[in-house]
């Protein structure tokens, strides 16, 4: 062979080696991300070639799916139907053919869809038999009539959430956010499908229904924060009791400035014992304990309530935000839920749960089980402490604290009665520069049942426009809401 034939053949070779190589490449280091990839639209085709399994609430199904082939040259057999969808998408998310999955729907695809690798002995069996694929369930830890209370009481006031928990596991009962959407009306790819979901996606819509408030959005939590701030007095030994009286002038000075920390009304702060302080919500007495501590001992306990991490119950929420490297001043206003601290509704949730499970935190969750086709569990949630924010002696003083606050200030409006205790905080937020917009209301509580437990704890956040400004409160807007929340959960394990 003469050496210009030689070369070609090297050449030849060497490009045949390249794609060998390219293919294998392909087929084996590749293929899992090409075969899982939402470009491919292969996925988009198996996703929705077989009826989804089923998102589940107190055993029955709150999701569906219809046949929806209409000709040949529709690829997408099934698109996913919603019960009450409105009231459940900020748990389910959507499912669109059009637009892909969030949330749970999302998360748990591969369980829904039927592909999850556990699912592989049986989708082989059933391929054998010639049985049609099957998806399997998620099973969620909601109680349905703890997210219709929820969802009720926003829709009667306009914007905001409700997150309902379990002290005891951390089981998240009520998830609601208002405005909100129906997920069905866009689960397809028909025009009137694309229509309904770019009507969501209006620019600067200040509803924004889209928007997971229980979850995504961060709110000044107001009075309510002084939970936390009265936690962490106790828990540094600054006061050992709920009774002792406190070292806080009434005007107080903040520090290092010239500027008083105002209460609202003509309320007995000066020196008030933490109890009194906290059922008349004084601004002097908390913002003293904050200063007092410090930047760096309050951001400690807010940390262990889950400040400035993001949880995931699986859903990611949002970090809540309490700041470091503050001056003196800062600090007071932020123990009083003031300056830049912000929490989501599920953040002030945990805060609640904690003080109701004796200082325990447990991580929340809102899974409880993934199930095969066949009902057969693959996946079990177990309960999982996340903290102790504080100790079981001092929980019990803040309990009796908030206990009061219900029985005789400004939280009344959710007394139950019945031998059912319940401990609380109201909490008015400003909002806006200089405060210039309606202000959020704020309720905490939880709930205690005759033989002691506690099966409920709720943070309820309302955004009322329509509301007189003067008549916005913690106790007249929230407080109602948690009520029928608390009421919903006490009344389903009767």
């Amino acid at each position: 062979m003469n050496k210009p034939l030689r070369r070609i053949a090297i050449f030849c070779g060497l490009l045949v080696l390249t794609l060998l190589i390219r293919d294998n490449w392909l087929q084996y280091a590749k293929a899992d991300a090409l075969k899982n990839d939402d470009n491919n639209r292969r996925v988009t085709i198996a996703r929705y070639s077989t009826p989804r399994g089923d998102i589940i609430v107190d055993g029955s199904p709150i999701t569906g799916s219809v046949e929806t082939k209409t000709n040949a040259l529709d690829d997408l057999k099934y698109k996913r139907t919603y019960k009450d969808g409105p009231m459940w998408a900020p748990v389910t998310g959507f499912a669109s053919q059009a637009f892909g999955a969030t949330q749970l729907e999302n998360l748990d695809d591969k369980i829904l869809t039927g592909n999850d690798d556990r699912l592989f002995f049986r989708n082989t069996l059933d391929m054998i038999t010639g049985k049609p694929k099957q998806g399997g369930n998620v099973v969620t830890t909601l109680n349905a009539a703890a997210q219709k209370a929820a969802y009720d009481g926003l829709k009667k006031r306009g914007k905001g959430a409700v997150v309902a928990l379990e002290p005891s596991t951390g089981k998240i009962l009520a998830l609601a956010s208002y405005p909100s959407y129906d997920p069905g009306s866009f689960a397809g790819t028909s025009a009137a499908d694309g229509k309904a979901r770019n009507k969501l996606l209006k620019e600067n819509d200040p509803d924004d229904p889209t928007l997971n408030r229980a979850l995504r959005e961060t709110y000044p939590p107001g009075s309510t924060f002084k939970v936390v701030t009265a936690a962490a007095a106790l828990e540094n030994g600054k006061y050992t009791s709920a009774d002792q009286p406190t070292n806080s002038p009434d005007p107080w000075i903040m520090p290092g400035t010239s500027t008083p920390l105002p209460n609202e009304g003509n309320i007995p702060c000066k020196n008030a014992t933490m109890r009194v302080a906290l059922r008349w919500s004084c601004n002097t007495v908390f913002g003293k304990i904050g200063a007092d501590l410090g930047n760096k001992k309050m951001l400690e306990e807010a940390k262990k309530f889950g400040f400035t991490s993001e949880q995931y119950t699986p859903v990611r929420a949002n970090a809540s935000v309490f700041s470091d490297n503050m001056e003196p001043s800062q600090v007071a206003q932020s123990s009083i839920g003031q300056f830049n601290t912000a929490a989501t509704p599920l953040q002030m949730a945990m805060v609640v749960s904690a003080v109701a499970n004796d200082g325990k935190l447990m991580k929340p969750y809102m899974v409880d089980k993934l199930q095969s086709p066949n009902l057969d569990t693959l996946e079990q949630t177990q309960p999982e402490e996340l903290s102790r924010p504080l100790s079981s002696k001092n929980a019990q003083i803040l309990q009796s604290m908030m206990e009061t606050v219900v029985k005789e200030g400004t939280g009344k409006n959710a007394q139950i009665g019945g031998g059912v205790t319940v401990g609380g905080k109201t909490g008015t937020a400003q909002h806006g520069v200089d405060n210039s917009e309606k202000p959020y209301a704020w309720f905490i509580s939880y709930a205690k049942t005759s033989d002691g437990s506690s099966p409920v704890a709720v943070a309820a956040v309302v955004e009322d426009e329509q509301a007189d400004r003067e008549e916005i409160s913690g106790g007249g807007l929230a407080a109602p809401i948690a009520k029928s929340v608390m009421e919903a959960v006490i009344n389903s394990k009767r």
